[in-house]
């Protein structure tokens, strides 16, 4: 099963909204095949494990155990089912770390799979399965996106330098090139990034994956979201340049121009629940929020986080914008660079 996990972390920011789905196939002690869910709308991780095994090997499959990740899917969606793609092959056990929480499931691809005499068994690993799978299943049981706070901050405790207004500051680069090349990569493994508007306006930043390196059939830039309640920024920004999907939530307006869709949200109502309902109707599982200190702090006072990302340079600013409050629970420390990057869970 740590196998089968191991491969599933393959398909990290190929497949969503599907989860990443890892699948071992064992004959006494011995792995015959193995596979996993490579890209969204291609082959699932039990049909790659069962076309990797040997011609030679293949009269051992009624015979084997497929060890997977996820519960084998019931339903035809962009690929016929697994649950009946392992009772054709007559596998002997199916052993999985979680159930599928998506009610196309939910159970039924395990009650496919017992009805067809196989054994089953569940909840191996459950735990490590949930953590690769958080975004999934924040997704479908909190019916909202995974949200990942992440910014840096100099030694001294600053976000951005002094500037005209203590409240916006001044842009300066704070973490190392290779922090930066770390965000990007991150930025390639999650659906959305999201700033406010004081960064927006004062950072014009792009949003993109440009320093991650890329290959035929690499992640698509994610789609932006800019909050920007009275739609005060300017159209020149980066973030309205039409390389790429981006979401505007604010108060005035509903509209779609090119790339570029405006949401109006009720001032009336409190901004995130609102903000993450609507990402969540369009399907978007995870949002890495960049800042600033104001819209960072929000997600914190609403409990609205799953992880928080910080990065604390060796850079002395003297004042500045300050960062938002670290809250939560450490969970790890490294070096990245001269950087040190804290992870911390509520």
């Amino acid at each position: 099963m740590r196998r089968a996990l191991e491969l599933a972390t393959l398909g990290r920011g190929h497949v969503s909204p599907n989860p990443m789905v890892g699948c071992v196939i064992e004959h006494q002690g011995r792995i015959i095949g193995e596979g996993w869910h490579q890209r969204y709308g291609e082959a699932h991780a039990e049909r790659n494990a069962v076309l990797s095994v040997r011609p030679e090997d293949e009269h051992l499959l009624p015979e084997s155990t497929a060890y997977v990740t996820l519960e084998p899917c019931s339903h035809y969606g962009k690929q016929p089912p697994c649950a009946d793609l392992l009772i054709e092959k007559r596998v002997r056990r199916v052993i999985c770390c979680n159930d599928d929480p998506n009610p196309l499931v939910s159970g039924q691809g395990f009650e496919k799979l017992r009805a067809a005499g196989i054994t089953v068994e569940t909840g191996l690993l459950a735990e490590t399965g949930r953590v690769l799978n958080a975004r999934f299943f924040t997704f479908f049981e909190q019916h909202r996106p995974y949200i990942i706070l992440k910014w840096a901050e100099s030694a001294d405790g600053y976000i951005a330098a002094k500037g005209e207004s203590t409240r916006e500051g001044k842009p300066v680069q704070i973490s190392g090139p290779l922090s930066q090349r770390l965000v990007h990569r991150w930025r390639a493994e999650e659906d959305a990034i999201m700033v406010g508007t004081n960064t927006a306006r004062t950072d014009n930043p792009r949003l993109n994956v440009r320093l991650f390196p890329v290959s035929d059939g690499s992640p698509a830039n994610p789609t932006r979201i800019v909050i920007d309640k009275q739609l005060q920024l300017s159209p020149d920004l980066n973030l309205f340049d039409g390389s790429q999907p981006t979401l505007g939530y604010n108060f005035i307006k509903t509209e779609t121009v090119g790339q570029t869709t405006y949401i109006q949200l009720s001032p009336d109502k409190p901004f995130l629940p609102q903000l993450l309902n609507d990402l969540y109707e369009r399907r978007i599982q995870s949002v890495l929020v960049e800042g600033g200190t104001t819209l960072l702090e929000s997600f914190m006072d609403a409990g609205l986080w799953d992880e928080m990302r910080v990065f604390r340079s060796q850079k002395i600013l003297l004042g500045g914008v300050r960062a938002p409050r670290v809250r939560g629970r450490l969970v790890s420390r490294e070096l990245i660079g001269k950087d040190e990057l804290s992870t911390y869970r509520p």
